[in-house]
């Protein structure tokens, strides 16, 4: 089943600024909001979609991504990214400043408001580079990466936090010129968490964590580009007591390959052939993605031509299919004859059949520029 189009969601234009994506985001969440849906899962399962397509388009970053490639720019397989698996507390910690006093002072019912409920605070993100080969980003791979992650020790107990009993936040209360305002703040003593440390062990930090390596498995999507970040929920750092953990960032580097030049999802392959090569005709065989494609070459082949090879280029993101293998023809020119060749070239020049006659329907350079970018 496709996932529905974020723009869709929100019930916004492609067009439309980051003010119009805010104010149709909160105006959703207000409406599926779950202190207004008790025990409805429809509107929770809305509440959470427009969160999700809130994270993406509030980005220019991320809008630009899910512009060009859809879904597939994050989610790819697997589910990455995050997107589709985002959890209350994941909605609530990133975009509760979003709806200011609308559901009781600057917080979420139930969730580290005003109205009750303990806050769950989230870790903080890793990020790693990931480098990839052509084959890899053509086929898709799977990589297990070690990562040196802070995860919370055994044997630490927390109690409930004193200054803000519990809450995460602690209120304050000023007098103002349009009278009495109440805010509220993240707890400095527990930083949100509403917990601290009763005890802890000797190897433990202050917050009761411990660094440990973890080997991670990441489903990297075929057809991922230069630069890309995918998202691994939950495989960043622990947060104390009972928080969240972050995320792990992976950064996509593609390495490049020794024959094979890539552009978008199209790659591009320079083959080199002799002055007899290209008047008598010949077979190649060319380095294609995964393993060698032989071609035929007419006779009285060109030098310049280009030869497009169909669907032997990088697989889209969206699944609309692979780009192509553009094969692009050199005569060599050799730069020392000997006596004899000489001899043979010197002839050649006053031959009628060896004078350029070009015809009108072989193409100039800049035409098959054009060709190819069409």
């Amino acid at each position: 089943m496709s996932k529905k189009d974020f723009y869709e969601i929100l019930g916004v234009s492609k067009s439309a600024t980051a003010e119009e994506i805010k104010k149709a985001y909160r105006k959703k969440a207000i409406e599926f909001h779950p202190d207004k849906n008790p025990g409805n899962p429809l509107a929770e399962e809305n509440f959470k979609l427009a969160a999700e397509a809130y994270e993406v388009l509030s980005d220019p970053n991320k809008k630009a991504k899910y512009d060009q490639y859809g879904h597939q720019a994050f989610d790819g397989t697997g589910g990455f990214g995050g997107h589709g698996h985002m959890n209350m507390d994941d909605i609530f910690s990133q975009f509760g400043d979003i709806f200011g006093g609308a559901f009781g002072g600057s917080g979420f019912g139930g969730f580290g408001g005003n109205s009750g409920g303990q806050r769950r605070v989230k870790g903080s993100n890793l990020r790693i580079k990931v480098k990839l080969t052509l084959e890899e980003i053509a086929n898709g791979v799977e990589k297990k990466v070690k990562v040196k992650r802070k995860i919370q020790a055994l044997g630490v107990k927390y109690k409930t936090c004193s200054t803000c009993n519990g809450q995460g936040q602690v209120l304050k209360v000023t007098n103002t010129i349009l009278g009495r305002m109440q805010t509220a703040t993240t707890c400095h003593v527990c930083g949100g968490s509403g917990q601290t440390i009763e005890s802890k062990p000797h190897n433990a930090d202050a917050y009761g964590m411990i660094l440990e390596d973890e080997t991670v498995s990441i489903k990297i999507p075929a057809g991922v580009v230069d630069g890309m970040q995918l998202k691994v929920s939950g495989k960043g750092n622990d947060a104390p007591g009972n928080g969240v953990a972050g995320d792990l960032i992976v950064a996509i580097e593609e390495q490049e390959h020794e024959f094979l030049k890539r552009e978008g999802e199209n790659l591009h392959y320079d083959l080199y052939i002799s002055f007899a090569e290209a008047a008598l005709g010949v077979s190649k065989d060319i380095e294609a993605i995964n393993g060698k494609v032989r071609i035929k070459l007419e006779e009285g082949i060109q030098s310049g031509k280009i030869l497009r090879l169909k669907g032997k280029g990088i697989p889209s993101l969206n699944s609309y299919g692979n780009g192509d293998l553009l094969v692009h023809v050199n005569v060599w020119t050799p730069k020392t004859l000997s006596k004899e060749q000489r001899q043979f070239f010197e002839k050649s020049m006053t031959d009628e059949n060896f004078i350029p006659h070009p015809e009108k329907t072989d193409k100039s350079f800049f035409e098959k520029v054009k060709d190819m970018f069409s």
